[in-house]
């Protein structure tokens, strides 16, 4: 019995949650804020994300590596210098 009542109350319904985020983009990119900044200073969830990423998300995958590949063309000189 005990173990059927935490069973309700451990099952939230979250599909508000992600029709929230659906319907808002601002709550989208709040949301991901907020996951970045949790798993920054985890490295085992850093790399537990990326895997994720690129085994289910692969358009986003796709996305981060173009990103990354023209970040990588602009050199490491700083803006604020001007590569001096």
């Amino acid at each position: 019995m005990k173990t059927d009542e935490l069973k309700e109350k451990d099952s939230i319904d979250l599909e508000p949650f992600y029709q929230a985020l659906e319907d808002d983009s601002k709550i989208l990119e709040e949301a991901l804020e907020i996951l970045l900044e949790m798993v920054h200073f985890e490295p085992k969830s850093i790399k537990k994300l990326a895997l994720f990423i690129k085994k289910d998300s692969r358009n986003l995958y796709k996305e981060i590596v173009e990103l990354s590949k023209s970040n990588q063309g602009k050199g490491n000189t700083s803006s604020c210098c001007g590569g001096h």
